[in-house]
């Protein structure tokens, strides 16, 4: 919910600074190189240039701890489930067949 909020409320702020400022400007890139675009079209690629890598490390991270955590709960039940060699099996059955005599 607050993060619906948080873009709508991006989203709007965005519109009203584009109508406000819907005005030609030339950017020089380098000697020669002249872009003439809107001021809007400036402020939005600033805007992705900074959100999307962040973004991109934000789901990579994400997505390496998640891999390392079900990785470490695989480890987790291999280590705790019970092997079914002879001897752990007539050890299990034993136990049982004395926890069910009253």
């Amino acid at each position: 919910m607050l993060r619906t909020i948080f873009w709508v409320l991006v989203i709007a702020v965005l519109a009203a600074f584009t109508a406000a400022n819907w005005q030609p400007v030339e950017v020089r890139i380098w000697e020669g190189l002249l872009l003439e675009t809107r001021l809007p079209a400036l402020v939005i690629l600033a805007f992705l240039l900074g959100l999307v890598p962040t973004w991109l490390l934000y789901r990579a991270t994400r997505w390496r701890l998640l891999r390392r955590i079900a990785n470490l709960e695989t480890q987790l039940t291999v280590k705790t489930a019970p092997s079914l060699t002879s001897t752990n099996l007539e050890t299990a059955q034993a136990a049982e067949t004395k926890s069910e005599t009253p």
